[in-house]
């Protein structure tokens, strides 16, 4: 198995990284640019002030930043004394954050003072309104949040329960490096360095913990896979406080001695100017920013001759580009899983009957296929519920018994319904809870999602389940047609009735050109809000 030829926990793996690639830039965003051994430099100056402030091992540390360096070297400040880093969803309205960061048990927050206009501080004060009143400085001791101790903040505050992050370093002059150094020599692979969330989609966000030897060897695994050079200069708009953006790319590009390019927001002609000054080689994220790229008027005149590869095909060469997407493997993933636990060759052309699949299970991590019901394994190639084991899964889940999270023989439950071939190749059917139950009849979203999307003129469907009072629900789909394209709801649904039983079509049709769906912060669709959408649009009558 690919896994790196050093141990695997994060003093050791920075510090090949520094000695191999340390004149490197690492990260870009605006003007502040950082270079592999400055990002080890500032890093180990906030690692002794964290010291100097007793945050240890176990520690848990909140990072409230856009990507950028600020983000990178307050992460690695943190894990490298083995600190546990809690990355924290910079779009988080004050309930949500609140929440965060009681449930996460965070004992030192360091954040920025304002993000895109939006005051940061505000909204920490607006989850914990005793911080108003709190004594100055630190410890702090709100019932709120009864184990946060201080806030250290990157910018100016005038709020007495801040430090400001020039005063916290300062600190850093009372820890020799000396205790830097032995405090790096005791972290371990089996050390906890991240408390992951979830993005909460179709349930409460869930805190995976991962340890130092998982969240190092999955991307170096995956990189064995995937078309990653030294030194590329990598744009990817997902955020690291989220494991797509942490492992799949910031880490998997530090083994690679990677360039990022960062941004507060998408903004596609920013974005577009972004990559050609920068001349980025590897552009990755979600299909709909492509779209909104190529639709840019400065589209034709930006030269991005310099990009050769990622997911964002119409950014390729026209000579890379992929010209069915559908013969392509994807890949399954999730939080608790540290990425993806199936993955494929992305540039192979795979043959007709492997259309949408995603992927096979990555080299060191099983699968098995269970009855929902029962738990009990289901039969080669029928569906079921997807069980995942092996060196990338979580510990656990914070605040949750192990018993409750694991299967006895270590398999981990996803909720994820599909099956594989016979050759071992997953078809991903969707969420279990996302079943629609309709006159009595199960209907899997993305079995009748795959079939519309096979369709020449579809860009993407998503489909869902729509209150009814007799039949308790009606299947309801929202259809992206590509630019240009045209349809109508009876076409499809003639076209659906060859490939599917009749209970399984849709009784309500959505065309939308895709920028009024709800979408996640993560960049997913939001089936929760897609089913509130249509089902009052359905009772304006807006939608037969």
């Amino acid at each position: 198995m690919p896994f790196p030829p050093f141990e695997p926990c994060f003093p050791v793996f920075w510090g090949e990284t520094v000695r191999e690639h340390g004149g490197r830039t690492f990260a870009v965003l605006g003007d502040d640019r950082i270079r592999y051994d400055e990002a080890d430099a500032r890093s180990a100056i906030l690692a002794r002030a964290l010291a100097a402030s007793g945050v240890g091992k176990g520690t848990r540390v909140g990072l409230l930043f856009p990507n950028g360096p600020d983000w990178l070297c307050a992460w690695l400040a943190t894990v490298r004394i083995g600190a546990v880093a809690v990355p924290i969803n910079t779009f988080q309205p004050p309930r949500e954050l609140g929440w965060m960061l009681r449930h996460a048990d965070i004992d030192t927050l360091l954040t920025v003072d304002e993000l895109l206009g939006a005051d940061l501080l505000e909204r920490i004060e607006a989850c914990a309104p005793s911080l108003a009143s709190a004594p100055t400085n630190e410890p702090l001791l709100v019932p709120e949040l009864p184990y946060l101790r201080r806030v250290v903040v990157w910018g100016p505050s005038n709020r007495s329960w801040t430090i400001g992050q020039a005063r916290f370093v300062e600190r850093a002059g009372t820890v020799p490096s000396e205790v830097l150094r032995a405090l790096e020599d005791e972290v371990r692979p089996a050390d906890w360095m991240l408390i992951l969330y979830s993005s909460g989609s179709t349930s409460e966000p869930k805190g995976a913990i991962h340890t130092h030897g998982s969240v190092i060897r999955h991307p170096y695994n995956l990189n064995s896979m995937r078309d990653i050079e030294i030194g590329e200069v990598i744009y990817s708009p997902m955020p690291w406080f989220w494991v797509g953006g942490l492992v799949f790319v910031l880490v998997s590009a530090m083994h690679r001695g990677g360039m990022l390019l960062c941004e507060k927001r998408f903004e596609p002609g920013e974005t577009l100017a972004l990559l050609e000054r920068e001349r980025a080689t590897s552009a990755q994220g979600w299909p709909h920013f492509s779209k909104a790229l190529v639709e840019h008027p400065s589209f034709p005149e930006r030269d991005l001759s310099s990009i050769r590869t990622g997911n964002l095909y119409h950014l390729l060469p026209e000579s890379e580009r992929v010209a069915d997407p559908g013969l392509h493997a994807t890949s399954l993933g999730m939080t608790e899983s540290c990425g993806p636990h199936t993955f494929d060759r992305m540039e192979l052309e795979l043959p007709e009957r492997l259309r949408g699949s995603f992927g096979r299970s990555v080299e060191g991590i099983e699968h098995k296929v269970v009855s929902p019901e029962t738990g009990a394994p289901v039969a080669p190639g029928e569906l079921g519920e997807l069980c995942v084991r092996g060196y990338s899964l979580a510990q656990g889940l914070y605040k949750r018994e192990r018993e409750e999270v694991f299967e006895p023989d270590g398999f981990y439950r996803t909720g994820d319904s599909g099956h594989f071939s016979e050759d071992g190749h997953l078809f991903f059917q969707g969420r279990l809870g996302d079943m629609i139950k309709t006159a009595g009849a199960n209907v899997t979203p993305r079995e009748v999602e795959l079939v519309l999307e096979s369709f020449d003129e579809v860009s993407e469907a998503f489909v869902v389940g729509v209150a009814h009072p007799e039949r308790g629900e009606n299947v309801a789909a929202a259809v992206v047609l590509l630019d240009g394209a045209t349809s109508d709801p009876e076409t499809l649904r003639k076209r659906l009735k060859v490939e599917l039983s009749a209970y399984k079509l849709p009784r309500h049709w959505w065309l939308t050109g895709g920028d009024e769906l709800p979408m996640t912060d993560s960049g997913k669709i939001d089936k929760r809000r897609l089913r509130s959408v249509l089902e009052a649009s359905i009772a304006r009558g807006d939608i037969a």
